[in-house]
């Protein structure tokens, strides 16, 4: 599908034309719309990139969640600053954000944890996240143990799992059009507040 990108399509808020782009391809029916690339670098300069799903967004900016003994966490530890990117094949669009990382406070990440599916939170706690493991039995049989422990009560969040925010310092929004002329217009923090819209070339 090609489609223009004009300015009368844009918003002075970029979190808000994010949003409309988000509903947009939520309803083309594609699986894992929240699905973006969280790509960060490392204390000698060194960058990695993964998938992480988008689990909120609000004025602030972008909210994921993970362990904090990660590798994308330690990576954070010593760089905190990240881009994001989501791809929305259907629509020929794709969002990339750059900005300052910090963690959510711990209310927030409770809040969150307590909606995650049950076998999802006895995860958190089985999982020693990007550590080596010599056997994948090793990992099951440590989740069938905290299952056990936990019962049927509630599963508290772990110390070392939780939620970050990244703070956008830059947003720019691509439209694929014919030819390879994409439109693209990326927003940057105005000086005196708000945010100022610029058209690259593609």
């Amino acid at each position: 599908m090609t489609r223009a990108l004009d300015d009368s399509d844009l918003l002075d808020d970029p979190i808000e034309l994010f949003r409309r782009w988000f509903d947009e391809a939520a309803r083309t029916g594609m699986p894992q719309v929240n699905a973006m690339t969280l790509a960060t670098v490392d204390a000698a300069g060194r960058p990695s990139a993964r998938t992480v799903l988008l689990k909120g967004v609000d004025d602030r900016g972008f909210q994921f969640f993970t362990n904090y003994e990660s590798r994308k966490a330690g990576e954070l530890a010593a760089n905190p600053h990240a881009a994001l990117v989501f791809l929305w094949i259907p629509l020929e669009r794709q969002v990339r954000i750059a900005g300052d990382v910090v963690r959510l406070p711990a209310e927030e990440s409770d809040a969150y944890f307590a909606t995650r599916p049950r076998g999802s939170q006895v995860g958190a706690w089985a999982s020693e996240q990007s550590r080596p493991i010599a056997e994948r039995d090793e990992l099951e049989r440590r989740w069938q143990e905290l299952e056990e422990r936990y019962g049927h009560g509630r599963v508290p969040r772990p110390e070392h799992w939780g939620g970050y925010l990244v703070v956008p310092r830059e947003i720019e929004f691509w439209q694929g059009r014919e030819n390879r002329l994409h439109d693209r217009f990326a927003y940057t923090p105005a000086i005196g507040g708000g945010w100022q819209r610029t058209r690259l070339q593609p």
